[in-house]
Protein backbone atom coordinates (compact mmCIF):
# COMPACT_ATOMS: atom_id res chain seq x y z
CA UNK A 1 0.00 0.00 0.00
CA UNK A 2 1.26 3.37 -0.44
CA UNK A 3 2.76 5.71 2.10
CA UNK A 4 0.64 8.99 2.36
CA UNK A 5 3.34 11.78 0.32
CA UNK A 6 5.31 14.54 2.36
CA UNK A 7 4.54 17.72 2.05
CA UNK A 8 6.53 18.67 -0.65
CA UNK A 9 6.05 15.70 -2.72
CA UNK A 10 1.88 16.54 -2.51
CA UNK A 11 3.08 19.89 -3.75
CA UNK A 12 4.50 18.41 -6.68
CA UNK A 13 2.51 16.02 -6.96
CA UNK A 14 -0.89 18.11 -6.99
CA UNK A 15 0.88 20.16 -10.41
CA UNK A 16 1.62 17.34 -12.09
CA UNK A 17 -2.18 15.44 -12.04
CA UNK A 18 -3.42 19.19 -12.15
CA UNK A 19 -1.44 19.51 -15.46
CA UNK A 20 -2.51 15.96 -16.60
CA UNK A 21 0.58 15.87 -18.84
CA UNK A 22 4.23 15.65 -19.05
CA UNK A 23 5.97 18.62 -16.98
CA UNK A 24 9.49 19.57 -16.73
CA UNK A 25 10.99 20.44 -12.99
CA UNK A 26 11.57 24.25 -14.35
CA UNK A 27 7.45 24.14 -14.69
CA UNK A 28 7.05 22.94 -11.78
CA UNK A 29 9.69 25.02 -9.98
CA UNK A 30 8.16 28.17 -11.41
CA UNK A 31 4.64 27.33 -10.32
CA UNK A 32 5.82 26.40 -6.83
CA UNK A 33 8.00 29.74 -6.48
CA UNK A 34 4.83 31.67 -6.24
CA UNK A 35 4.08 30.41 -2.92
CA UNK A 36 7.32 29.71 -1.45
CA UNK A 37 10.93 29.92 -1.63
CA UNK A 38 12.30 26.97 -3.29
CA UNK A 39 15.51 25.72 -4.98
CA UNK A 40 15.95 23.51 -8.86
CA UNK A 41 17.60 20.97 -7.40
CA UNK A 42 15.03 20.43 -4.54
CA UNK A 43 12.17 20.19 -7.27
CA UNK A 44 14.90 17.85 -8.75
CA UNK A 45 15.49 15.87 -5.98
CA UNK A 46 11.57 15.82 -5.66
CA UNK A 47 10.72 14.42 -8.57
CA UNK A 48 13.77 11.82 -8.81
CA UNK A 49 12.55 10.62 -5.54
CA UNK A 50 8.67 10.55 -7.03
CA UNK A 51 10.27 8.26 -9.84
CA UNK A 52 11.94 5.89 -7.68
CA UNK A 53 8.89 5.74 -5.88
CA UNK A 54 6.88 4.82 -8.67
CA UNK A 55 4.45 7.82 -8.73
CA UNK A 56 5.74 9.67 -12.17
CA UNK A 57 7.77 8.20 -15.07
CA UNK A 58 10.10 10.24 -16.35
CA UNK A 59 11.19 10.44 -20.26
CA UNK A 60 14.74 12.54 -21.36
CA UNK A 61 14.22 15.72 -23.47
CA UNK A 62 17.33 17.09 -24.29
CA UNK A 63 19.68 17.24 -21.00
CA UNK A 64 16.24 17.43 -18.65
CA UNK A 65 13.70 15.10 -18.17
CA UNK A 66 9.55 15.34 -18.54
CA UNK A 67 7.94 13.85 -15.83
CA UNK A 68 4.36 12.04 -15.71
CA UNK A 69 1.83 10.65 -13.10
CA UNK A 70 1.90 7.17 -13.74
CA UNK A 71 -2.13 7.19 -11.87
CA UNK A 72 -4.10 9.77 -11.24
CA UNK A 73 -4.63 11.04 -7.92
CA UNK A 74 -8.17 9.74 -7.51
CA UNK A 75 -6.66 6.58 -7.41
CA UNK A 76 -3.86 7.30 -5.05
CA UNK A 77 -6.83 8.60 -2.56
CA UNK A 78 -8.76 5.12 -3.41
CA UNK A 79 -4.93 3.71 -2.32
CA UNK A 80 -5.33 5.53 1.12
CA UNK A 81 -8.58 4.76 2.13
CA UNK A 82 -8.79 1.50 1.45
CA UNK A 83 -4.79 1.27 3.30
CA UNK A 84 -6.45 2.95 6.54
CA UNK A 85 -9.73 0.58 6.12
CA UNK A 86 -8.29 -2.37 5.83
CA UNK A 87 -5.96 -1.54 9.14
CA UNK A 88 -9.13 -1.60 10.97
CA UNK A 89 -10.30 -4.35 13.54
CA UNK A 90 -14.10 -3.21 12.56
CA UNK A 91 -14.62 -2.52 9.06
CA UNK A 92 -18.31 -2.13 9.25
CA UNK A 93 -17.81 0.32 12.18
CA UNK A 94 -15.29 2.03 10.74
CA UNK A 95 -17.12 2.77 7.30
CA UNK A 96 -20.24 4.03 9.71
CA UNK A 97 -17.46 6.55 10.99
CA UNK A 98 -16.59 7.47 7.97
CA UNK A 99 -19.80 7.91 6.51
CA UNK A 100 -20.67 10.15 10.04
CA UNK A 101 -17.80 12.52 8.85
CA UNK A 102 -19.28 13.36 5.58
CA UNK A 103 -21.22 16.16 4.24
CA UNK A 104 -24.26 16.09 1.84
CA UNK A 105 -22.55 16.69 -1.01
CA UNK A 106 -19.82 13.87 -0.28
CA UNK A 107 -22.55 11.34 0.84
CA UNK A 108 -24.04 12.18 -3.26
CA UNK A 109 -20.69 11.48 -4.73
CA UNK A 110 -20.72 7.83 -2.62
CA UNK A 111 -24.73 7.39 -3.96
CA UNK A 112 -22.97 8.14 -7.46
CA UNK A 113 -20.03 6.06 -7.26
CA UNK A 114 -22.19 2.82 -6.07
CA UNK A 115 -24.49 3.01 -8.91
CA UNK A 116 -21.62 3.51 -11.12
CA UNK A 117 -20.11 0.34 -9.82
CA UNK A 118 -23.21 -1.58 -9.75
CA UNK A 119 -23.92 -0.81 -13.50
CA UNK A 120 -27.23 -0.78 -15.18
CA UNK A 121 -29.96 -2.21 -12.86
CA UNK A 122 -31.83 -4.85 -14.68
CA UNK A 123 -35.70 -4.76 -15.26
CA UNK A 124 -36.15 -7.04 -11.93
CA UNK A 125 -34.42 -5.08 -9.66
CA UNK A 126 -35.94 -2.18 -11.18
CA UNK A 127 -39.47 -3.81 -10.23
CA UNK A 128 -38.98 -6.13 -6.96
CA UNK A 129 -41.50 -8.81 -6.67
CA UNK A 130 -44.37 -8.35 -4.54
CA UNK A 131 -43.63 -9.84 -0.64
CA UNK A 132 -41.06 -9.71 2.39
CA UNK A 133 -39.11 -6.57 2.11
CA UNK A 134 -35.60 -7.28 1.40
CA UNK A 135 -32.70 -6.14 3.95
CA UNK A 136 -31.09 -3.38 1.57
CA UNK A 137 -31.50 0.01 2.95
CA UNK A 138 -34.51 2.19 0.99
CA UNK A 139 -33.23 4.56 -1.39
CA UNK A 140 -33.34 8.21 0.16
CA UNK A 141 -37.11 9.64 -0.98
CA UNK A 142 -36.24 10.96 -4.89
CA UNK A 143 -33.43 9.01 -5.90
CA UNK A 144 -34.83 6.29 -8.23
CA UNK A 145 -31.53 4.67 -8.59
CA UNK A 146 -30.75 6.06 -11.92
Amino acid sequence: MPRPLGELEDAVMTRVWKWNRPVTVREVLEDLQQERSIAYTTVMTVLDNLHQKGWVRREAEGRAYRYEAVSTRAAYAAALMNDAWSQSDNPAAALVAFFGMMSAEQREALRDAVRMVQGPETPAAQNPPEGPADESPAAPEGDDGR
